[in-house]
């Protein structure tokens, strides 16, 4: 016997539940992987336009290959988020999941266009430069799978070691551009690298002090003070290149020191810990692009 109409759902009550239930479910279809860190991203991306220009005001002649090495960097750090998540589901949970599907699917996409624009980068390379980036990157890889896997990744040592590999694409710019490494372009990577450790551990910094706002545990100050550090380096090495009268370097280098000791002399105040994220990020940001153009001007 059917029931009464008084006890019968309405059309829109049935439609209600069926959306409630459906907010529930898995969205794995519309999961979609890109570089989420837009401050490492930045960080491989800079020196390369960076060399490519000190390149060109070298007098060096543009070679195809180069257009391939931003696009293989930048499919690298997009295939890292999908990868980890098989990586974790076949090793440590040992059980469905259900983002695994679309994780796979994108992992090797990104993966299949890496390889395919890192084979033509690598054929106009020198064949010991081949081996020697193979076998660095290779372990910088490894050891990066194995941090994120194992959730290791505030770990000091991995991000200065994070800093050090992102911005070598300043030296594979170069091998692809001119097939060596010249003198002005380890000097850019190196400081490039000094300029990577204070903007990574600074930001770290901020992320432990907003943490406190809201404990009453004692602040962690391990990103502090080594970034502390990084900045009195920072201030030296300025100091040094105008003794050596090299103005335009020693104002790229007073100029990441200042920024970032007044970032961190403002993490001392908790209103400034309110600003958002994405305001922090673009003043880091801005600073980091005009450290790299005054890099230039040095280095041209």
């Amino acid at each position: 016997m059917p029931p009464p109409p008084s006890a019968r759902p309405r059309p829109s009550a049935i439609v209600k539940c069926a959306t409630k239930g459906a907010a529930h479910l898995p969205q794995t279809e519309s999961k979609k992987y890109f570089p989420r860190e837009h401050g490492a991203t930045a960080m491989v991306l800079t020196p390369i336009v960076c060399v490519w220009a000190l390149a060109w005001l070298h007098g060096r002649a543009f070679r195809w290959p180069e257009l391939a090495l931003p696009v293989a960097a930048f499919s690298a750090l997009a295939a890292k988020d999908p990868a980890v998540l098989v990586l974790r589901a076949r090793f440590l949970w040992r059980r469905p999941h259900p983002d695994l599907p679309a994780a796979t699917r994108w992992a090797a996409a990104w993966g299949l266009l890496f390889l395919a624009c890192t084979a033509a980068v690598l054929a106009v390379w020198p064949l010991a430069a081949v081996a020697a980036m193979s076998l660095a990157l290779g372990a910088y890889a490894a050891l990066a799978v194995f941090v994120n896997v194992r959730n290791l990744q505030r770990s000091v040592l991995f991000q200065l070691a994070s800093g050090a590999a992102l911005t070598s694409s300043a030296l594979a710019t170069s091998l692809t551009a001119t097939g060596s490494i010249p003198v002005w372009c380890w000097t850019f990577w190196l400081l490039s690298v000094a300029q990577a450790f204070a903007g990574i551990l600074v930001v770290h910094a901020r992320l432990d002090a907003r943490l406190a706002l809201r404990s009453t545990a004692p602040p962690d100050l391990a990103f502090r003070r080594a970034a502390l550090v990084t900045v009195a380096l920072l201030a030296c090495a300025a100091l040094a290149a105008a003794l050596l009268r090299h103005g335009w370097v020693a104002a790229a280098l007073a100029c990441a020191a200042v920024g970032y000791a007044w970032d961190l002399r403002a993490q001392t105040r908790a209103e400034a810990l309110q600003l958002p994220l994405k305001t922090v990020g673009l003043r880091s940001l801005a600073l980091s692009v005009a450290y790299s153009l005054l890099l230039i001007l040095g280095l041209r």
